[in-house]
């Protein structure tokens, strides 16, 4: 499989996701003002897309309520600064079950199921240009937590999505989620250009060795974009593997939160460097406005 590296590269920044992180970082933003600010800061530094979601402001973890999407949403349109807006939708397919022995009834704790329509209510609300979509269900971690996302589910939430006119990504964290994706290409709930996101290195999905990377690329549909990622201290070395297999890049705080040894990062670090990558291969680093035209995304503020 011959690859051409890519020469016009989008950089998406995820800000602060929703993992256990913040107690390792205090610059992992939390409230809706620090998601915006961070946002505000990783477009000034060269990320065309922000990819968002949002944090309860007591307790720093996972959140889906709107009114914290509307918040952060208002404070980075009101900046005017220009950076397109991914939201999340992968909240509400979180199931945690019981002990091994005793499955059910499932952990109350983390456990956090919602339908299709309730997944989407801030999307439907603010009408980002992208909204994500975790294309398959998962084992995550060494414990009971399996991210959920059903056949059935993922066709329900991309028609919502098509009817919108909002351009889903697609999360591909191992092989067979890009099988389904495949499928719902084939049902016509995935306009062109389909935008996928491959999410390399997450236990139990993908691995990030260079073989399985390209085991997925080979097998994308021709006229697919594709951005990929790892996690960890893996993400800066997976910015310049991206660019080479003809892919664009993501970075942020969601996935990795070190710059380098000892060194903590914050998401306009982890962009810089990304540019800095970018260009030190000869690529340029596309603008807000220049993805819009190529992805053929619809901007409503």
């Amino acid at each position: 499989m011959a690859l051409t590296p890519n020469k016009d590269v989008f950089i998406t920044c995820a800000l602060t996701g929703a993992g256990d992180t913040t107690g390792r970082s205090a610059k992992v933003p939390v409230t809706p003002r620090a998601i915006a600010d961070a946002a505000i800061e990783a477009a000034k530094a060269g990320a065309a897309i922000a990819h968002i979601h949002v944090r309860d402001p007591k307790t720093g973890k996972a959140a889906r309520d709107p009114a914290l999407y509307r918040e952060t949403v208002a404070h980075i349109r009101d900046s005017g600064v220009d950076v397109i807006l991914n939201l999340t939708a992968g909240m509400g397919g979180d199931l945690v079950l019981g002990s091994p022995e005793a499955p059910f009834p499932v952990n109350a704790d983390g456990t956090d199921m919602a339908g299709a329509s309730e997944r989407l209510v801030h999307v439907k609300e603010l009408l980002p240009e992208i909204c994500t979509l975790d294309c398959g269900t998962m084992n995550f971690g060494e414990g009971d937590y399996v991210m959920t996302n059903t056949p059935a589910m993922l066709r329900q939430m991309a028609g919502q999505i098509q009817a919108l006119g909002v351009r889903p990504e697609i999360e591909i964290f191992d092989t067979g989620h890009l099988l389904l994706a495949k499928w719902l290409a084939d049902q016509g709930l995935l306009d062109d250009p389909v935008m996928v996101q491959l999410c390399m290195g997450i236990p139990w999905g993908a691995p990030d060795d260079l073989q399985t990377l390209l085991a997925l690329i080979g097998n994308l549909p021709a006229g697919w974009t594709f951005s990929a990622f790892s996690i960890g201290r893996n993400q800066l070395p997976y910015a310049a593997q991206a660019v080479l297999a003809g892919g664009n890049i993501r970075v942020g705080l969601e996935d990795n939160l070190w710059l380098g040894k000892g060194q903590l990062a914050s998401n306009g670090d982890l962009v810089q460097r990304a540019v800095q990558i970018t260009e030190a291969m000869g690529s340029r680093v596309l603008t807000p406005a220049q993805v819009r035209e190529r992805l053929k995304l619809v901007k409503r503020w």
